[in-house]
């Protein structure tokens, strides 16, 4: 797909660093001049269009978690060093907010930088400088992993943070243990002049968004999108074509926006999976995505679904 490059946290070419990560004393220099981005149980520290990093010194890094991760090394940036920390130790003197599927709301902090709180990174992803919404994705996609995998899966026993943060290897068995990524599908599914969309249970009144679902273990990408497809609607799809990726850090996942064109209409629910399923012509799409149609709310901005969307309806890599 043309612009592929333009969907929110995709990669920018910024430096990531990767030699430095074995080097502690190169590390340990770059963290005393760096930039440091905090995060507290997976809210990112910024404000509604930027990031907000703070220096090694800062008040609000006390209590950082060392046994977690301490410091993750997400490469150079402007010429210096750029590092998360987890402090989601840190308990706030009145209550945490409610986390729902889409937005976990805003945390102020006494020792956040003026006009900073602690903000759900899907509430802003869209406002982001490319490079900063590329290193807060890596951020909280890491942070998340070393918060359920202190443990080792081979043994049990306690595992240690290294390489920047970029593995784990066992106190015990010395096993290490490395980040995964979970590979997902999202594909628009179009008839003729018509696009599939669906709403899962739970998700804001109004809000549709295109198909997707987890690749399952021996199966390709094709067979993925016509898999799930199939079962969350009961449409067969024919061919399908890779279009653009994006990183998915909620909380480790990789999503490949695919095309496909479906075969049937009839659109048979399965209701664990969706609440509710329709096909809507593009130029009722015209209408969602302009926040005027009478029933349909689109994705959320900076989504790769939004994106796909927009570049359907732009006939743009088609």
């Amino acid at each position: 797909m043309q612009q592929a490059d333009m969907v929110t946290f995709g990669g920018t070419g910024r430096d990531r660093g990767h030699a430095l990560r074995a080097d502690p004393a190169a590390l340990a220099a770059l963290w005393a001049e760096g930039l440091i981005l905090p995060l507290w149980r997976g809210l990112v520290l910024a404000d509604d269009q930027s990031l907000g990093f703070v220096s090694a010194d800062a008040r609000i890094l006390a209590g950082a978690d060392a046994g977690g991760a301490g410091r993750v090394f997400l490469g150079l940036w402007q010429g210096r060093g750029v590092f998360a920390t987890d402090i989601s130790a840190w308990q706030p003197e009145e209550g945490v907010p409610g986390e729902t599927v889409f937005d976990a709301g805003r945390q102020p902090h006494p020792h956040a930088p003026a006009g900073r709180q602690f903000i759900e990174l899907r509430q802003i992803m869209a406002a982001l400088d490319p490079d900063e919404a590329e290193m807060a994705a890596t951020a909280r996609a890491l942070l998340e992993w070393h918060r359920g995998h202190r443990f080792c899966a081979s043994c049990g026993q306690l595992s240690e943070p290294g390489g920047g943060g970029w593995h784990r290897k066992c106190t015990s068995c010395q096993r290490m243990h490395f980040p995964r990524t979970d590979p997902v599908v999202i594909m628009l599914v179009t008839r003729g002049n018509d696009l599939l969309l669906g709403r899962s249970p739970g998700w804001p009144e109004g809000m549709y968004s295109t198909l997707a679902g987890f690749i399952e273990p021996g199966e390709t990408v094709e067979a993925a999108v016509r898999r799930e497809v199939h079962e969350e609607t009961g449409v067969i799809c024919g061919p399908v074509r890779y279009l653009a990726s994006q990183p998915w850090p909620f909380p480790a996942s990789l999503m490949l926006g695919c095309h496909t064109e479906a075969e049937s209409e009839t659109i048979t629910l399965d209701p664990v999976e969706l609440e509710d399923a329709l096909w809507v012509s593009r130029e009722d799409m015209v209408r969602v995505v302009n926040g005027t149609h009478e029933k349909v709310r689109p994705p959320r901005a900076g989504s790769i679904a939004r994106y796909l969307i927009e570049n359907w309806l732009a006939d743009r890599g088609y």
